[in-house]
């Protein structure tokens, strides 16, 4: 019954376990024996004692034995060895006890398994298995030199204690989705921090496949690689890439953008404090305080307190962390109060309120001037950061210098483009029997510059000149452009004096303009008003490219002065101006205004002027002063706005 089967089949007997039989199979195997021969020597190969011993073992104990064992076909040949597995086994021959011998062969097999040990052993990953049951084992080591723990088949009791606490929950769901995936499971893959040897955590990449048998899952195989260097280096260029693209156009919206990507990234909260000083190194003895100016906080914890302007003054211990510029991390102890004047009071009590365990001070640098500070925490199971993540917090932070110096210079165009166009538009002249008021609103974006400007003078003889006017572009040129024009029209208004009428006035500023190339566009409108002996002021005005003046009469609604506008200054100064004229009664208001009040980029122009003149028939018996700034609440604040009002008194 053995001749024709491929397992190797060998029957010894008697006290010298002679060989009585041997198949092909064996013969193939351990090449050809003879029969008939004591087992010393039918085996006499080199390592055939270890054979040998196993019969003596079978014999003497009755019980059977497996063994695994390599060998070659032919000693003496330069041939590849093989492999098998054999057992020995007691059974009852025809010449009294003997031992069955069976063998196959497992060459196939474990150079396969070779080959796989070679290959995992070759990677610096950790390779285990997961049995249907959860057990786990280790096939290639690797857990207890990372985390300085024993591998335990176990993975409530070894992994998942070192599993980091914000990732607990988000493993275990993505291995419910693999193991549950019916008849056709899932390959499970997932990236996780686990706690290493010396408490700080460090990032592993996972990937299981399962193994199928008749089929059910029978086990899981997994490697799990160290991808905390990789993992690392692909945060630092995507935060950083992210906080240079910072696009606010003031410091507290750059710095909300800021916020917005070290949190939860790298910390759970981050508050930004503005000093308020400008200059370095902090005065000794002045007093200097830090405003908070934006704040985010990571997902499941309080809301940060509301950024009311709330001001710290600068204590010994942040003053230190500012002068040496490194950042410093305070542990904070649970019940325990913060240390005082390190962040507002209402941060302190945020800070208790969300289980924060530690608090870290970041100096804010942009070209070697110390802005302010961050102060982040970590809260709840968070761990307190190490050195590496301070540091990468400190680069993030500090590669964010581009972005604010670009905020940083704009602001400064801003405050000399603002205090060049203050400059320029006084207070009206007291006028009797006239009242005179105007008011001018810069743009609410740190980026945008405007040029608007008005002018209110009289001649000598009492001749009221008004002007108003808007040089195109949003900058600094725009607004030195505006100074230009409306010095020159003041002083060719004054030149021509009463006798001038406001078209030719127009005309020679747009000769003058074009010829100096002062602006590429500007509008204008350009008015006198002459009191006459019933207490009506006669009007005259000429308008380039201006939105109409707005009458509001002392009775009556509001309503548009007639004439068309002529073209813009600095378009064709060869062009023919007309002026326009209209006799303002006692109690009527002229509105001179520029386009920012009413253009918005969602309405058409003609919305916005029907809103402005309802506006002003509303609050036509309001003062002056109180008129212009309801007036001004009209606009969306996107552009600058001026405005002048001129009223005729009530009585002759």
């Amino acid at each position: 019954m053995f001749d024709g089967t491929v397992a190797a089949v060998a029957v010894l007997a008697g006290p010298e376990d002679r060989l009585l039989y041997t198949n092909s199979a064996f013969a193939r195997l351990f090449g050809a024996r003879r029969n008939g021969l004591p087992a010393h020597a039918a085996f006499p190969d080199s390592d055939g004692y270890r054979f040998l011993a196993v019969l003596d073992s079978v014999r003497a104990t009755g019980r059977a034995r497996q063994v695994v064992g390599e060998r070659r076909t032919d000693p003496g040949a330069p041939g590849q060895a093989r492999h098998f597995v054999y057992s020995c086994s007691p059974v009852t021959t025809a010449e009294g006890p003997g031992i069955l011998v069976l063998a196959m062969d497992t060459t196939a097999e474990t150079q396969t398994l070779q080959r796989y040990e070679a290959l995992v052993s070759a990677v610096s990953q950790m390779v285990w298995v997961r049995g249907a049951d959860g057990t786990m084992e280790e096939l290639v080591p690797g857990w207890e030199q990372l985390t300085g723990s024993p591998w335990h088949p176990r993975a409530d009791e070894g992994w998942y204690p070192r599993i980091h606490p914000r990732d607990r929950e988000k493993l275990s769901a993505a291995w419910r989705r693999a193991a549950d995936g019916g008849d056709r499971p899932g390959v499970f893959e997932a990236t996780f921090r686990v706690r290493a040897g010396d408490g700080s955590y460090r990032h592993l990449s996972t990937r299981s496949v399962p193994v199928l048998r008749d089929g059910r899952i029978a086990e899981w195989v997994s490697a799990t690689a160290d991808i905390e260097d990789a993992w690392g280096t692909r945060l630092r260029e995507r935060l950083l890439a992210q906080v240079a693209a910072v696009s606010g156009t003031d410091l507290p919206e750059a710095f909300a953008e800021v916020v917005d990507v070290v949190v939860p990234e790298l910390t759970d909260a981050c508050l930004i404090l503005l000093l308020s000083h400008d200059e370095w190194p902090l005065p000794e003895h002045a007093g200097v305080t830090a405003r908070r100016i934006a704040s985010a906080t990571r997902p499941g914890l309080p809301a940060p307190p509301a950024l009311r302007g709330q001001r710290l003054a600068v204590t010994p211990a942040v003053r230190d962390v500012l002068v040496k510029r490194e950042p410093v991390t305070f542990r904070l102890e649970p019940g325990a109060p913060v240390p005082p004047g390190l962040i507002p009071t209402v941060s302190e009590r945020w800070l208790r309120a969300s289980g924060a365990t530690s608090l870290t001070l970041v100096p804010l640098i942009v070209d070697d001037l110390v802005l302010g500070y961050a102060a982040t925490s970590s809260n709840g199971d968070t761990p307190i950061p190490g050195p590496a993540e301070t540091e990468l917090l400190r680069e993030v932070l500090h590669h964010a210098q581009r972005p604010i110096r670009r905020v940083l210079d704009l602001q400064r165009a801003r405050r000399t483009a603002l205090g060049l166009q203050r400059a320029h538009l006084t207070e009206p002249p007291a006028v009797r029997g006239a009242t005179l008021a105007a008011r001018y609103q810069p743009a609410s974006s740190t980026g945008e510059i405007g040029g608007d400007w008005y002018d209110a003078f009289t001649l000598p003889d009492g001749t009221l000149v008004l002007g108003i006017g808007d040089v195109a572009g949003h900058d600094l040129t725009a607004a030195t452009a505006m100074g230009q024009m409306r010095s020159m029209l003041r002083a060719l208004a004054y030149a021509g004096g009463s006798e001038a009428p406001p078209h030719e006035v127009l005309a020679r500023l747009d000769q003058v303009s074009a010829g100096l190339a002062t602006a590429p566009l500007a509008t204008a409108l350009h008015a006198a008003l002459r009191r006459r002996g019933d207490g009506t002021w006669l009007l005259t005005w000429s308008s380039a490219g201006h939105p109409p003046p707005l009458l509001v009469p002392a009775g009556g609604d509001a309503r548009y002065l007639p004439g068309a506008a002529d073209p813009p200054l600095c378009m064709a100064s060869d062009l023919a101006r007309a002026t326009h004229g209209h006799v303002l009664r006692p109690g009527d208001t002229l509105l001179l205004y520029t386009d920012g009040l009413i253009e918005t980029p969602s309405a058409p122009i003609d919305e916005g002027q029907r809103r402005l003149a309802a506006e002003a028939t509303l609050c036509r018996r309001r003062s002056l002063p109180d008129l212009l700034r309801i007036l001004q609440g009209l606009s969306d604040h996107r552009d600058d706005t001026a405005l002048l009002a001129f009223r005729a008194d009530g009585e002759p």
